[in-house]
């Protein structure tokens, strides 16, 4: 095997806001899989919010990236060895692991693919992680009924523009929330949403106009003034699928303790009987999968679920392009082309 694995390394803990100082890229011989592993070589990176929160050693739900370490993150690509008897040399999987061209890999983590069912970097975004987690929040948690109204931030986002695409199958009034007028044009006519409000504008205005009858599922991707806007509109018995928080993840540990401005008040939530539940697809979403994956691929078929990547050229450029990913620079699902 003639080529060698580039791998970009955790450097240092970012402070703050990531920047390209906090990486390292290298240049090692492949590994060599073992006992039940795979060699993957991969052709697509996920680049994905989560991973901050792996970049930083304060206590989470998942153990940080050790400084010197390959950054983390899933792959998809094909088979180059195998000590797996369920895998040979040309199938197409999606589980590889890391910011890296080569990955040996338990079996057990990898999902076989196929380019014929849809292109293999959907199977990180609409068919992968981003697309479960809005599948199995909506079905956990956000519960939506035909009628209902659905607002979903970061709507035109890896996990966004799945949950708002899921909402509006199921028969609800969906109103996505994004940063622009093209991202909020995507949502209207490419995803089937009712309605997109940028929230660089006057959203609290906006969602008076777009809800004027409130709110029954809140997706929230964001936090900040996104959700503080969205929070008092929330109606009786409303549920707040909380997927994620972009908007804080650069804030140092403990800063919500000390000095930032105050959250918002959370007397409605009894009175409103709300439901405020956070969670991580991990926990119970991977089982479920085979049947996420024959509903979405029908959806797929049938043209009733759409998606969008943002796709990066070149494995060097992951670093730049996630910290633009923590920008809102990004146009739909993020993915490096990793050669």
């Amino acid at each position: 095997m003639a080529e060698t694995n580039l791998q970009v390394l955790l450097r240092r803990r970012p402070v703050g806001a990531p920047t390209p100082e906090d990486f390292e890229i290298v240049e090692t011989p492949p590994p060599a899989p073992g006992e039940g592993e795979v060699l993957v070589r991969a052709r697509y990176l996920s680049l994905d919010p989560y991973m901050r929160g792996r970049m930083s050693d304060a206590p989470s739900y998942a153990k940080p990236v050790a400084i010197g370490a390959v950054m983390e993150g899933r792959t998809a690509g094909e088979v180059v060895a195998s000590r797996d008897p369920r895998f040979k040399p040309g199938d197409l999987v999606a589980g590889g692991y890391g910011w890296q061209r080569y990955s040996a890999v338990s079996g057990e983590r990898l999902i076989k693919v196929d380019e014929a069912e849809a292109p293999l970097s959907a199977w990180l975004g609409v068919l992968g992680m981003p697309g479960l987690t809005a599948w199995v929040g909506l079905e956990d948690i956000g519960q939506p009924k035909p009628g209902e109204t659905v607002v979903v931030s970061a709507a035109s986002g890896a996990v966004g523009q799945v949950a708002g695409q899921i909402a509006r199958i199921r028969g609800c009034k969906v109103i996505g929330i994004a940063g622009g007028p093209a991202k909020c044009d995507f949502v209207v006519r490419e995803l089937g949403l009712d309605a997109c409000l940028d929230h660089r504008g006057d959203l609290p205005a906006q969602l008076d106009a777009a809800c004027p009858e409130g709110i029954d599922v809140y997706w929230e991707n964001v936090g900040g003034p996104v959700q503080a806007a969205v929070f008092p509109r929330l109606r009786d018995f409303a549920r707040m699928v909380m997927c994620g928080m972009i908007a804080q993840y650069n804030e140092a540990p403990g800063a919500d303790a000390a000095g930032a401005p105050p959250g918002p008040n959370l007397g409605p939530v009894v009175r409103k009987r709300l439901r405020i539940q956070g969670f991580i697809v991990s926990d119970t979403g991977w089982p479920r999968y085979p049947r996420f994956r024959a509903e979405m691929l029908g959806w797929m078929r049938e043209g009733r679920m759409k998606w969008r990547e943002d796709v990066v050229e070149g494995l060097r450029n992951a670093p730049a392009a996630f910290i633009g990913l923590l920008k809102g620079q990004n146009f739909g699902k993020l993915v490096v082309k990793v050669d």
